[in-house]
């Protein structure tokens, strides 16, 4: 593998891990219930959109302008990769070792959200109870919960990755 493309996944998914650490700390001070905020959750994907972009023009720059897709999407996915695996390493510190109690409050949190948003959309009673169940059986910052966490990032950003690399490769004329 070509060093510029290890060296920029690795300087860029620090950069993202360390942001994710920054924004759930932020929250975590700040209050717990902006963990289910979905606009800041929308705010902090389009940060993480930023940050790819701006990876990629700059994978782009370093390999003499030209950058084919393959390129592109590799050092993305190991920007994502290690971006999402310091971020879930501190959550799973954070909620399950050092404060549970703020995991627990932050899961009740949700099923509350949740429960209300299904009851507006006149969702039956016995399908909010599933969901509900569902929920408990794996609450959401639980080791387990940001475990498989990791597999829904990673499919996410593989989206994105082909995406980005799709639209910022640029290949070298054949002449």
């Amino acid at each position: 593998m070509n060093e510029i493309i290890k060296k920029n996944g690795i300087k860029f998914g620090v950069i993202s891990g360390l942001f994710s650490v920054f924004y759930i700390i932020s929250m975590y001070i700040v209050d717990y219930k902006l963990f289910i905020n979905i606009w800041l959750g929308v705010t902090v994907m389009l940060v993480f959109l930023a940050i790819g972009i701006f990876q990629l023009l700059e994978l782009r720059k370093n390999l003499g302008g030209f950058m084919s897709f393959k390129e592109g999407f590799t050092s993305y996915f190991i920007a994502a990769l290690l971006g999402i695996l310091i971020s879930t390493s501190f959550s799973i510190l954070l909620f399950n070792f050092i404060d549970t109690a703020t995991r627990d409050l932050i899961h009740e949190a949700l099923i509350t959200f949740q429960v209300e948003n299904l009851q507006k959309w006149n969702v039956p009673a016995a399908e909010i109870k599933k969901a509900v169940d569902s929920m408990k059986e794996t609450p959401q910052f639980s080791t387990i919960g940001l475990l498989y966490g990791i597999l829904k990032s990673l499919l996410g950003s593989i989206v994105f990755g082909l995406i980005l690399a799709a639209i910022f490769k640029k290949n070298k004329p054949v002449f």
